[in-house]
């Protein structure tokens, strides 16, 4: 495999929020690893998906992958990831508290795999693929509605 290109500044928001997500997988990971009731950790998980996956989510489908044909293969894989991760988030208000550890550990397991494959291929394919005026375009989209992550959560359970 190649170096990886520099990232277009088009995609520097959304890589940004990417930081944040594997951040959203590791913290999740060090509570499970130290114990902390699964319960602190879905709420965690249900504010940072409302507050910040979700609206990331929504950019990226209305913007990025509006540059790729409706039946681009990798278009068709990343919106089955977010349809995937979307399913799981769901399904984690209705589990007990023994199932909610497993699904959590899939969950993050899903976040991770899908960031991992957005910034090295996804990305890499678009910087690739798109003119440069295409690539200025999404540009401008982006920054119109991307709104940087801010962290305002209290319980510091990863810390603890």
């Amino acid at each position: 495999m190649g170096k990886p290109l520099k990232r277009h500044p088009a995609f520097v928001p959304v890589s940004r929020d990417h930081h944040f997500g594997l951040l959203l997988v590791w913290k999740i990971r060090q509570g499970q690893e130290k114990g902390i009731d699964p319960e602190r950790l879905h709420n965690y998980v249900k504010y940072f998906f409302s507050t910040h996956l979700e609206p990331h989510f929504s950019l990226e489908e209305k913007v990025i992958f509006s540059f790729m044909a409706k039946n681009d293969l990798l278009r068709k894989e990343v919106e089955g990831q977010h349809k995937a991760i979307r399913k799981l988030f769901k399904k984690l208000d209705v589990l007990k508290e023994d199932e909610l550890l497993a699904q959590l550990t899939e969950f993050c397991l899903l976040v991770e795999a899908h960031i991992r494959f957005e910034e090295r291929k996804l990305f890499q394919y678009l910087q690739v693929e798109l003119q440069s005026k295409e690539l200025e375009k999404m540009e401008e989209k982006v920054a119109a509605i991307h709104n940087p992550i801010t962290e305002e959560w209290e319980d510091k359970f990863w810390i603890k």
